[in-house]
């Protein structure tokens, strides 16, 4: 990746429990579990003061598993203002999704609103798009349509009841249109970080709809004038999420009886873990995790 130091231990999304403790702790203590925000920002710039560690800008910001060891190891030695507590009602397993994968979806939501108002359309069910769905239906969303590309996650998808109805990408724009009386989907949420998932968001977005980007890297080919001018739409950037967010997403986990871990289809011993990267690269697969007994 990106800025990765050779040596450094992977491993971005760490969940366990506090098994020793420096000086000076505030909050947390030994015997606690911790969910570790996987950026760990200097604390003081204005993107830290307001929690988007993600968006630390210092010299001093390190990434877990990019700059400072990671996850994939016995042991982490993590920042006391780095970790979200993990209430006893939810996982190790449910609690390493919150940070980059529901947590980046749920800012995203929380940025265009979901309702009981709303269809929604989610492009790309990896991770990130399930988690999208699971959000958006405990938000209230009256439909939900899923598009992907990979049959053994719309597959994965059908098998959940995550959905109202999951299809490819072939003819998705008139399916949607169909679905919603030719005016489209209120709130649509690109996951794939493709340039046709992304169109199609677009185009499948009703006049005065909002859609959020959330899949990483790649482009976006569209035409500003008919397919977001003249009907008035807004397309946000949405960046992973800060750690209030992130307190707030893990009390909603709980009130709404939702467990990430659900979207886990394979788990790997740690000494297996270059197996459970090359399965998630692969793509034919929900969530992959790391376990250690």
């Amino acid at each position: 990746p990106e800025g990765y130091i050779p040596g450094t231990i992977a491993g971005h999304e760490p969940c366990g429990v506090i098994v020793e403790e420096g000086e000076g702790l505030r909050r947390f203590h030994k015997g606690d579990r911790v969910i570790v925000y996987h950026i760990s920002g200097c604390g003081l710039c204005n993107d830290c003061r307001r929690g988007y560690y993600i968006s630390c800008k210092s010299p001093y910001r390190r990434a877990y598993g990019w700059q400072r060891n990671g996850g994939m190891a016995p042991y982490i030695l993590a920042e006391e203002k780095d970790l979200i507590a993990l209430p006893d009602s939810l996982t190790y397993k449910d609690g390493a999704q919150v940070a980059c994968g529901f947590g980046t979806v749920y800012e995203a939501i929380e940025k265009i609103g979901v309702s009981g108002n709303d269809a929604v359309l989610v492009t790309g069910l990896g991770p990130v798009g399930l988690a999208a769905l699971m959000l958006c239906r405990a938000m209230g969303a009256n439909l939900l349509i899923g598009v992907e590309t990979n049959e053994a996650r719309i597959e994965l998808a059908k098998k959940l009841g995550l959905a109202d109805h999951v299809f490819s990408p072939e003819g998705a724009l008139e399916k949607v249109l169909q679905l919603t009386g030719g005016n489209g989907v209120e709130r649509s949420i690109d996951a794939s970080a493709s340039d046709p998932g992304r169109q199609l968001a677009i185009r499948a977005t009703r006049d005065r709809g909002k859609i959020a980007f959330v899949g990483e890297g790649g482009t976006c080919t569209f035409e500003p004038s008919p397919d977001i001018i003249h009907g008035q739409k807004t397309i946000y950037g949405s960046w992973v999420t800060s750690l209030w967010k992130m307190e707030e997403l893990v009390e909603r986990l709980v009130r709404w009886g939702i467990h990430p871990e659900e979207l886990i289809t394979h788990e790997f011993p740690l000494e297996q873990a270059s197996d459970a990267y090359a399965l998630m690269a692969g793509g034919s697969c929900g969530k992959v995790a790391v376990v250690f007994e």
